[in-house]
């Protein structure tokens, strides 16, 4: 820009005289006549200024090959004495700038250089560090920023409490060390999404008086080879620098994946970085005073020696709060909006079982939504019911048009979910049917357990086949053919029937083995190096045993639709003329209906009591079962059996 300016400003310049542009001719024509009294030549912008006799100043622009002969006939006026012969006439030969001629010859490479800088520093992130490749990317915590702190997190009682003990090492090393104890080099952090792994890092860091560097794991990958391990030791040479610190790396699972799972020997740059991460960790150059806090959703991918003690001596599971984590995470975001006297937010709490912090932080926002797009100034209980509806399944679908067969379908495919799961004596209460579409769902019933589990029985497990299978035995009763509407169900049924069978050992006749993978393998090197543990016949058997499951709930659910179809025909009348049943009137439709007795008692794979003739248990089984002994049902026992817990709060739609 500055050299087009200059250019600008030298043409305005040099265009600024007081002689007047004219032909050629007239110029020349002048010269020959003698009419002249001063002349000058300029030769490089090949132009000839005269002063004619009466005063006035001419100015025009000649040829290459004229130049010699109005310099002669010029120099005939001089001779002739009609010209003086001292300033007659001048040939000017202008010299450019030779600063600026040599700024346009190189605008082009300067140029050039220009763009490859841009380049390389949009690949590395911008700004001055364009060179810096292997410089660490961490973001320090500095006293300006706002400060998220432990009592802006709730619902995580035990992390809080380990997180503080860190806090508080860091304050008072001397109370800690008088003992010989250590800090804890490393603190795991993991559990599903949503559950506040960041939010307690960041609470972390307004809580502690020291240097917090925090980093994503994605930051140390690079297309350059080398980049991620330098980025790792200028990370931890920050912090070792400004000792006591914390290092916080979030989504740590982008670089501390298990070694050597990749097919045919890829991620090998992964590998280097996490190799040293290994060693800034726990290597021969130990320097106190750095602790380190990661945080992942998938503990299971991660490299057995980047989880053991002396690198993380500190898993934190961060789960699913249960009923009063809910109710205080519900109060702290509930701070500064202004809800009606109607509202209840323990209701809600009780509500939203298996929500986690994250969702119940949108249950409110979406209620603070809905009323301001109403107009209204307080956000009311119905608000928050119908915000709860669309986090769980989607809005409301309005524009969508059915016919009034489709509807009676759907009606009799939820009455059947909802009056299945009201006569089954382990299946969760019914809370609400509707038939209005909402997210992919054409209608839904939502059955929510009174409180919180951890454990789920065979029994509550064969309620929840039959509960799942109503839909599709309701349409089969009613309308003797099914239709596309169960396909969710039985994919649940499905997923239910094959655990029970393989990983929870359920079955009566492969008893308590485990067959297959549990979890999936995310690894495809490390998937193909597996063999099956069963052989064909016992896969078979599998198959058979899901199937009979799977046939013995759908038997079930037929029985109930059948002893209770004038039931089944008054709750699709009040579907059909309401749309929309709450918890009370589906009670009161379901008054005639009576509780199938419980199932039978096992007291052993393959051997089955009548609930009537079940064993007389002892006084030391009794103490047992009534929790006054501390051998009551451990944790590998909860363990297998909370898995199924993970979908309960899920509604069954259509």
């Amino acid at each position: 820009m500055i050299i087009l300016l200059l250019v600008l400003f030298r043409g305005l310049w040099s265009g600024g005289s007081d002689y007047k542009s004219v032909d050629t001719s007239q110029v020349v024509a002048a010269v020959d006549t003698g009419q002249i009294t001063n002349a000058i030549v300029h030769d490089k912008e090949q132009t000839i200024q005269v002063t004619l006799k009466d005063g006035s100043k001419l100015q025009a622009s000649f040829a290459t090959d004229q130049e010699a002969a109005l310099v002669s006939q010029l120099q005939k006026l001089v001779d002739q004495g009609k010209l003086p012969a001292d300033g007659g006439y001048t040939v000017k030969v202008s010299h450019g700038n030779i600063f600026l001629e040599i700024l346009l010859n190189a605008l082009p490479i300067l140029l050039l250089v220009g763009l490859m800088v841009f380049m390389l520093s949009q690949m590395q992130g911008g700004g001055s560090r364009v060179m810096n490749f292997g410089k660490s990317r961490a973001k320090l915590i500095t006293k300006d920023t706002p400060k998220t702190t432990f009592a802006d997190v709730a619902g995580a009682d035990e992390a809080i409490e380990e997180l503080m003990e860190i806090k508080e090492f860091l304050e008072n090393p001397a109370k800690f060390q008088a003992i010989g104890a250590k800090i804890p080099k490393g603190v795991l952090l993991y559990g599903p999404p949503g559950t506040g792994k960041t939010l307690l890092a960041r609470a972390v860091a307004g809580e502690a008086g020291v240097p917090f560097y925090s980093i994503s794991g994605s930051d140390f990958v690079e297309m350059f080879v080398g980049v991620g391990a330098s980025r790792v030791r200028d990370l931890f040479q920050q912090a070792k620098e400004n000792a006591p610190a914390i290092v916080f790396i979030d989504e740590i699972d982008a670089v501390g994946r298990h070694r050597g799972a990749g097919l045919g020997g890829g991620h090998d740059e992964r590998e280097q970085t996490l190799n040293q991460l290994l060693v800034e960790m726990d290597g021969f150059d130990v320097k106190g005073g750095v602790i380190l806090i990661a945080a992942t959703n998938r503990p299971d991918i991660l490299d057995p020696a980047l989880l053991r003690p002396g690198r993380f001596d500190r898993h934190i599971v961060v789960d699913r709060p249960d009923l009063e984590g809910r109710k205080g995470i519900l109060r702290v975001h509930a701070k500064g909006k202004p809800f009606a006297p109607d509202v209840d937010l323990d209701v809600i709490a009780r509500r939203t079982p298996g929500f986690t912090g994250a969702d119940l932080a949108n249950v409110i926002n979406e209620a603070a939504l809905l009323t301001a797009r109403a107009n209204q100034k307080q956000i009311t209980m119905a608000t928050l019911e119908e915000s709860i509806d669309r986090v769980m399944a989607g809005p409301e679908r309005k524009s969508r048009i059915m016919s009034d067969k489709e509807k009676k379908i759907i009606a009799y495919h939820e009455g059947g979910h909802a009056l299945v799961g009201h006569a089954l004596p382990n299946a969760d209460p019914v809370h609400k049917v509707t038939i209005l579409p909402r997210g992919r769902a054409l209608g839904y019933t939502l059955a929510l357990p009174t409180e919180d589990k951890f454990l789920v029985t065979r029994a509550e497990l064969m309620d929840q086949l039959a509960m799942l299978l109503g839909g599709r035995t309701a349409e089969e009763l009613v309308f003797h053919e099914p239709t596309t509407g169960a396909a969710n169900d039985i994919e649940k049924a499905t997923a239910i029937a094959r655990n029970m069978v393989t990983q929870y050992g359920m079955s009566e006749r492969l008893g308590a083995r485990k067959f297959g993978q549990s979890d999936g393998e995310v690894f495809l090197g490390r998937e193909m190096g597996h063999q099956r543990d069963y052989s064909e016949e016992v896969a078979a058997t599998i198959d058979e045993e899901v199937r009979r499951l799977i046939e013995n709930a759908h038997d079930e659910a037929w029985e109930i639709l059948v002893e209770y179809r004038d039931v089944l025909d008054a709750l699709v009348l009040e579907l059909m003329e309401k749309e929309t049943l709450q918890k009370e009137e589906v009670l009161r439709i379901f008054a005639p209906v009576r509780k199938r007795p419980a199932r039978g008692t096992y007291t052993g794979y393959g051997k089955r009591l009548p609930s009537d003739k079940a064993p007389v248990l002892t006084p030391r089984e009794l103490a047992l079962l009534a929790g006054e002994s501390g051998d009551g049902a451990g944790g590998t026992n909860g363990s297998r059996a909370a898995k199924p817990a993970s979908g309960e709060n899920q509604p069954s739609g259509s």
